[in-house]
């Protein structure tokens, strides 16, 4: 290696996930309601659901070891270690319409879901 290899900048990593604009107000608004003081939320995929995995969305007061933080303009958006592998190059967006309101996510590393959209398999 060459003094000139070691004095170069590393480059930023991209986020593990894309958050729309919806996702980001719902997330501020998340945070602005959250019944104590927060450090954010957090996105995991814990185990369960007829197809395995679930998205999951929790108060933050502290971050984990291994947590990716993703900073938003409301707030920082933590996504569970364990869970990274599952989501990269997923797209969160916050949805409402006259019967359901929620958290879409597009995952291309999701080979299948169950019929309610509530989980899926890798």
């Amino acid at each position: 290696m060459t003094t000139d290899t070691l004095a170069r900048p590393a480059r930023p990593r991209p986020a593990p996930i894309t958050l729309t604009p919806g996702a980001e107000r719902r997330i501020a608004d998340l945070i602005a309601k959250a019944p104590g003081p927060v450090a954010g939320v957090r996105l995991s995929t814990p185990k369960r659901g007829c197809s395995g995995l679930a998205y999951s969305i929790d108060y933050v007061e502290t971050a984990k070891p291994g947590d990716e933080a993703i900073e938003t303009p409301s707030g920082t958006l933590f996504v569970d270690g364990g869970s990274l592998l599952y989501l990269i190059g997923s797209v969160m967006d916050w949805r409402e319409d006259d019967f359901t309101a929620g958290f879409v996510f597009e995952n291309p590393n999701a080979k299948g879901s169950c019929g309610c959209g509530e989980s899926f398999t890798v």
